[in-house]
């Protein structure tokens, strides 16, 4: 189920999507595909892609998918297994999505899924969000704990952002950093976006 800052988080990256002119989008994590049965929703978006490692999210996105109406079957692809593997077949979608995923991956692989998709998929908009560390308090979450047991790490806002200006530097993309999802003065939102653009992508 859903929650408010939940829906948030996924009309933040659905804003983007939109000023980008994306018109087809590769979900890395996916999960039961909150963001991809969103993006079918939108006749915008011709081609959808997910990726996910759970057989058990992907079997529920694929119920999900065969409860709709239309053409949602032959607009979407569903690929099982690891967000950190190269994807030759996703090469050219126009936006690669990671919604609440980097942080279930150890530190020292973010290097592999950054190869993954700046070097193979090479899509024009790049979305990322992630935990904000500094908001757990007010979710009631201790200081001594991680916002979720699968969480690998949840980084505050001034070392997300660190990263960002790295992956981007790295990439010859241009970037942005914001906060999004229930956002309080002082401490950002429950969660924060990092958008990587094509240096020719102006939104």
């Amino acid at each position: 189920m859903s929650t408010v800052l939940h829906e948030e988080r996924l009309q933040a990256v659905l804003d983007v999507l939109h000023l980008a002119g994306a018109r087809s989008v590769a979900d890395l994590g996916c999960g039961d595909g909150a963001l991809i049965l969103r993006l079918l929703d939108d006749p915008g978006f011709v081609r959808v892609a997910g990726v996910e490692q759970s057989v058990t999210a992907l079997a529920a996105l694929r119920a999900a998918l065969a409860r709709r109406d239309g053409d949602a079957g032959s607009r979407v692809t569903l690929i099982e297994g690891s967000m950190l593997d190269p994807r030759p077949e996703l090469a050219g979608y126009d936006a690669v999505t990671m919604v609440e995923t980097i942080e279930h991956l150890p530190p020292d692989q973010l290097s592999r899924l950054e190869r993954a998709v700046f070097d193979v998929i090479a899509p024009k908009v790049t979305i990322i969000t992630t935990p904000n560390a500094q908001y757990n308090a007010l979710l009631g979450v201790p200081a001594h704990r991680l916002r979720h047991p699968e969480h690998m790490f949840e980084w505050g806002r001034d070392r997300f952002r660190q990263w960002a200006e790295g992956v981007a530097a790295r990439n010859r993309r241009r970037w942005l950093v914001r906060d999004i999802a229930g956002v309080r003065e002082g401490v950002g939102g429950a969660s924060q976006m990092a958008v990587f653009l094509d240096p020719d992508l102006v939104i």
